[in-house]
C-alpha cells in the first residue's frame, strides 16, 4: 500500500485553544495556516497535546474537522484517535477517516494495563474498521504499557498498520524496529530533544510539541537530516536544545502554549487538571526563545 509509506518531516503536534472555555476555531485554523506556511510537512490534532483527555467527544470531533478543512491538502493531517477503550478508538478512528484524515494515530490503551495480545487486538480492531493508515503511539511513561518490537511486527503485517510514533526516548528501538520491520514501517520520534538522533537511525520524521512554537526551525532540522545533511541538522539543533528543556519543565502543551503566547498567537488558556506554566518557567521559555532567534 503505497500510501503507508507517505509521511515524512515534522509533523506538529497540534495545541488546541481554549477562548472562554470553549475551543476556539478562529484561532485553530490560523494556528493550522501559519503552521503550513511557515514550512511544517504535516499536522496531528488532538493527540496528547492537543488536550484530547479534557475534550469532549464532540470538541474531539470538530477540531479534526476545522483542522482537516483549513489544511485543504496542503500537508496530511494524522488525526489523534487513541483511547483505552478500543470501541472509543474505532469510533474516533471512523470518524476521522470521514472527515477526510489522511492517517489516524492511535496510542497504546493507557491505565487499564492491557497485555501484549491485548493491545494487538485493539491495533487489530482499529485496523479492521478503517482504510487509512494507522500509526500507532507507544508512550511507556503516560501509558505505562510498552508495545514490543514483537508486537509491533505482528501488527505491521496488517493492511493499515503504517509505523509507529515512538516516544519511548529509547533510541535502540528505532534501530530494531528497522531490523524487525525493514524501512518501510514509518518510525517517527515522540521526543523531540533526541528527534536529531533518532533520524540517523533510520527515523522518517518527527511529531513535535516544541514545532508549535518553532514550526520553521523543526522542519528545516527534518528537511536538512532526511537529505543527509546532519551538519545542518546540528546547527538547527544547537538553537534548539534549551527551548526543548523550557517547553517540558512543566507539562509540554502549557509550554507550548505559553511560547505561543509570547508570539501573539493564541490565549495559554489549558483545562483542568493541568495549569498554565509558572512565571519561573515562562522565564525559561521565553529566554530560550530568544537563543532559537524566535524572539528579540
Amino acid at each position: 500500500m503505497a500510501g503507508k509509506t507517505k509521511f515524512r518531516g515534522s509533523y506538529t503536534a497540534l495545541v488546541t485553544p481554549f477562548k472562554n472555555g470553549s475551543v476556539d476555531e478562529a484561532a485553530l485554523r490560523k494556528l493550522v495556516s501559519w503552521q503550513i506556511d511557515e514550512g511544517s510537512h504535516g499536522l496531528v490534532p488532538v493527540g496528547t497535546t492537543g488536550e484530547s483527555p479534557t475534550l469532549s467527544h464532540d470538541e474531539h470531533r470538530k477540531v479534526v474537522e476545522w483542522c482537516i478543512d483549513e489544511a485543504k491538502g496542503r500537508v496530511p493531517v494524522i488525526a489523534g484517535a487513541g483511547s483505552n477503550s478500543t470501541r472509543e478508538a474505532v469510533d474516533l478512528a471512523k470518524h476521522a477517516e470521514k472527515a477526510g484524515a489522511d492517517a489516524v494515530l492511535v496510542v497504546t490503551p493507557y491505565y487499564n494495563k492491557p497485555t501484549q495480545e491485548g493491545m494487538y487486538q485493539h491495533f487489530k480492531a482499529v485496523n479492521d474498521a478503517i482504510g487509512i493508515p494507522i500509526i500507532i503511539y507507544n508512550i511507556p511513561p503516560r501509558s505505562v504499557v510498552d508495545l514490543s518490537v514483537e508486537t509491533m511486527t505482528r501488527l505491521f503485517e496488517l493492511k493499515n498498520i503504517a509505523g509507529v510514533k515512538d516516544a519511548t526516548a529509547n533510541l535502540a528501538r528505532v534501530s530494531q524496529q528497522r531490523h524487525a520491520m525493514g524501512p518501510d514501517f514509518i518510525q517517527l520520534s515522540g521526543e523531540d530533544m533526541t528527534a536529531l538522533a533518532y533520524m540517523a537511525a533510520g527515523g522518517h520524521g518527527c511529531i513535535s510539541v516544541v514545532a508549535n512554537v518553532a514550526p520553521k526551525l523543526c522542519a528545516d532540522l527534518m528537511t536538512a537530516v532526511l537529505k543527509g545533511d546532519y551538519a545542518t541538522g546540528l546547527k538547527i539543533q544547537d538553537r534548539l536544545v534549551p527551548l526543548h528543556d523550557a517547553i517540558f519543565k512543566e507539562p509540554g502543551l502549557a509550554g507550548a502554549k505559553h511560547g505561543l503566547k509570547l508570539l501573539g498567537r493564541i490565549d495559554e488558556t489549558v483545562r483542568l487538571p493541568l495549569m498554565p506554566v509558572t512565571a519561573p518557567t515562562g522565564k525559561i521559555i521565553r529566554d530560550a526563545m530568544v537563543h532559537a532567534g524566535l524572539l528579540n
